[in-house]
């Protein structure tokens, strides 16, 4: 029966045309209603399609209308990932044209509660699974994707999504979300990057309780044969697609420092989650000091949280105050860090890692609010992911002890944030320098209005990873990253900070991604790690290679 099934269905397949239908199913190709007369004759879509021609300004307001009708994030968020399944090249436009209002959509806050939900609105497979099965055979899998020219891979393994914890499988959302970033916001054509997720288990046992769960119902893998199936990975991406930039995204601290100290060196890779939101970070305080006057070697940072994101955030901002003349010891003494047990401090046992480099001498605390008015700092720094805990009585003590204390909560998604922006304001009468990881809207207090920027490593990733492309780096260092968060505070107006903003409009994104791809296009050739002279003005060149989503049709 099976064979009879089976010769019956080839012989249907046989007998369907394989021009048109196959043509529409096909997302990197279709445009939908907006195919040419010319077009629907030369490629058999006569009749499979209604008889009226859309433009593409047309059909982007439909997708934008049917949005307004989603009832939800979540579903709006259904709503434009089908959309990508589809028509790859209208998601892009609607995308690039609306990204203020649609990033918050398709990325942070909304990409977290997807993930969570990923088994349940499971639609199609998105990107390259590889489980702990595949060892032994991890280039073969990376071989089954459909494009080769690959130049940039998102690669998670789901332990630590953004500031859910474990999801698992489930995290594809963010090297999805990513991409999708990559593309609108530095114009990687969508061909050239793959999403991957290295699925070795879940330590969430409700998900593994879950019927609905995508992933291996299994404890995560650990030690040496966690470690194979990484370097395996990582020598296979090398051999299927030697072009590709490997960005390490949303692993646990446990692992995320040690696989970028392993493979920044071999290969062409970073970890956003330490390089990117440490660039991002500086940016906004290098943007936050030109409101206040101050120098940056001035500052003392209290930095809450010390996982990847404030670790990696203390390792830049020692680098950008080692290259204004202190030494590296003096620089550290600019940062600290409070984490779950407390400040950090000479002495304190457990301690271990990147940590022990910020452990100064002081005295043990635990209260927060303490620490703060004893070590009296110029900012604090949120990345926690502990909701709430700049409560009134940190954010007065800070605004008791700085005429304009900055105060960046930047954990996310929203639910998971320190504070909010008018928490921020209303509980430092107005004179907080205020940034999240979350988007808020504007805030009115005091008579005025805030506009609060979002600090988001789309500001950073897409420019560094376009330049490193550009120019075929063969790995990328602290020193791009460095340079990056400069070129970004450059593009910060006095009238973005006279709205409270310390991070230039998401509307100039690709202004901003193109500008950071040439400082790292220059930089890696002048320090020998270009493998491609860039022809020209690198500016006009690099925009030249940006892909503008657009349909091209036939004459």
């Amino acid at each position: 029966m099976r064979q009879l099934d089976s010769t019956k269905q080839d012989r249907i397949e046989k007998s369907m045309p394989r021009g048109g239908v196959s043509l529409l199913n096909d997302p990197a190709l279709n445009k939908g209603t907006a195919f040419s007369e010319s077009e629907r004759d030369a490629l058999g879509l006569r009749g499979l399609l209604p008889p009226r021609i859309h433009t593409m300004g047309e059909q982007v307001a439909r997708v934008l209308e049917n949005l307004e009708r989603k009832t939800s994030d979540l579903e709006k968020y259904i709503y434009l990932i089908s959309l990508q399944d589809r028509n790859k090249t209208l998601f892009y436009r609607v995308l690039l044209d609306n990204i203020e209002k649609l990033m918050p959509l398709v990325y942070t806050p909304t990409v977290g509660q997807a993930c969570q939900e990923y088994g349940h609105i499971f639609r199609r497979p998105r990107g390259i699974f590889i489980s702990a099965r595949d060892k032994g055979r991890v280039a073969e899998v990376l071989r089954n994707w459909p494009f080769k020219d690959i130049r940039i891979i998102v690669v998670t393994d789901g332990e630590r999504i953004l500031g859910l914890g474990d999801l698992g499988a489930n995290g594809m959302g963010i090297p999805v979300g990513k991409l999708a970033l990559y593309t609108a916001c530095a114009g990687i054509h969508p061909t050239s990057s793959l999403p991957v997720t290295i699925d070795v288990g879940t330590e969430n046992e409700e998900l593994r309780d879950d019927p609905f769960y995508i992933g291996l119902k299994q404890r995560r893998l650990r030690g040496e044969a966690y470690d194979e199936l990484i370097e395996e990975f990582v020598m296979a991406v090398r051999e299927v697609f030697p072009a590709a930039l490997i960005q390490f995204e949303d692993f646990a601290n446990s692992n995320a420092f040690r696989l970028l100290d392993r493979y920044r060196g071999r290969a062409c890779a970073f970890n956003d989650d330490i390089q990117g939101t440490a660039s991002v970070t500086l940016a906004g305080l290098i943007s936050a000091l030109r409101i206040t006057g101050r120098a940056l070697e001035d500052q003392k940072f209290l930095f809450v949280g010390a996982g990847e994101a404030g670790l990696g955030a203390g390792d830049l901002l020692s680098e950008a105050l080692v290259a204004r003349g202190l030494s590296m010891a003096e620089a550290r003494k600019r940062a600290w860090f409070f984490d779950s047990k407390g400040l950090i401090v000479a002495g304190r046992e457990g301690l271990s890692g990147h940590k022990l480099l910020y452990a100064h001498d002081f005295d043990p605390m635990q209260d927060l609010p303490a620490i703060v008015a004893r070590l009296r700092p110029t900012g604090i720094i949120g990345v926690s992911g502990r909701p709430g805990l700049f409560d009134p009585q940190v954010l007065r003590t800070m605004a008791e002890i700085n005429e304009r204390p900055i105060v960046f909560s930047l954990s996310n998604p929203t639910s998971k944030t320190e504070c909010t922006a008018k928490e921020a304001y209303k509980w430092t009468d107005g004179r907080s320098i205020f940034a999240s990881g979350s988007p808020f809207g504007p805030v009115s207090f005091g008579g005025r209005t805030f506009s609060p920027a979002q600090g988001n490593n789309v500001y950073i990733f897409p420019g560094v990873g376009l330049g490193a492309i550009a120019c075929g780096a063969l790995h990328i260092t602290d020193e791009m990253f460095l340079l990056a968060a400069r070129t970004l505070a450059q593009k910060v107006s006095q009238a973005d900070l006279e709205e409270g903003r310390v991070y230039p409009p998401l509307k100039k994104i690709r202004e901003v991604s193109l500008a950071i791809a040439v400082e790292v296009a220059g930089l890696a050739a002048e320090r020998g790690l270009a493998t491609r002279e860039i022809p020209g003005e690198p500016g006009r060149y690099i925009e030249q290679l940006m892909y503008d989503p657009a349909y091209h049709f036939d004459s």
